[in-house]
């Protein structure tokens, strides 16, 4: 079974709402998973990340393939965590 680590949309029209979410990769993008691994809402200022990174690492260890878009998501939080503890 592949897995990959993908973003599931809900919301409303226009209102675009997201999970990251550990998939087989035969799955519909809003059908069947099997772990929700964090939230990524695009429409806050700056937009709303929030992530299981344990949850995550491990899936990554167990061979799950984060999607390009998802790739992105988890450097742009990484970046941005460092300064988040040096204001604190």
């Amino acid at each position: 079974m592949a897995v990959k680590i993908r973003l599931s949309r809900h919301g409303s029209k226009k209102r675009p709402f997201y999970r990251i979410v550990v998939a087989d990769i035969q799955m519909p993008r809003d059908g069947r998973f099997i772990e929700i691994v964090g939230t990524y809402d695009p429409l806050q200022d700056p937009p709303a990340i929030t992530l299981k990174n344990d949850s995550i690492d491990a899936w990554i260890a167990k061979g799950a393939l984060p999607t390009d878009t998802v790739r992105a998501i988890l450097k742009q939080s990484k970046d941005a965590a460092p300064a988040q503890e040096a204001v604190a």
